[in-house]
């Protein structure tokens, strides 16, 4: 089982018990975050595509640990000038571990019993 959620404007492809990096979140070290922007959800060889989202899933994760990247340096030069320039930048992120992928079946139902009644005029 597998899914693809969205978060931070990137895509994440996530199973259960994986430890993702992603961008900054502002909640504490061990509490549960849920991710309702699933865009694909697959579950016993079913696929469950959204438009833009399905509706229903959820990405549910624990904070494990708040930190930052490795340093990438930066340098702006500038020829036969004796100019350079260095710099430095380190992103935050917080790494999340899935706890689990779930899909909310009542909605779906609801969705497809919709679909399935018929109007009948009198």
């Amino acid at each position: 089982m597998y899914a693809i959620m969205k978060t931070g404007g990137k895509q994440y492809r996530v199973t259960e018990g994986q430890i993702l990096k992603i961008d900054k979140l502002t909640q504490d070290i061990g509490s549960l975050v849920e991710f309702n922007e699933v865009l694909l959800f697959e579950q016993d060889n079913k696929l469950h595509i959204g438009s833009p989202k399905v509706r229903g899933a959820k990405v549910v994760a624990e904070i494990v640990n708040k930190s930052r990247a490795t340093k990438i340096n930066i340098i702006k030069f500038k020829r036969r000038k004796h100019h350079m320039k260095r710099m430095g930048h380190r992103q935050h992120f917080t790494a999340v571990k899935v706890v689990g992928i779930i899909l909310d079946d009542k909605e779906e139902k609801n969705k497809k019993e919709n679909n399935n009644k018929k109007e009948v005029s009198i």
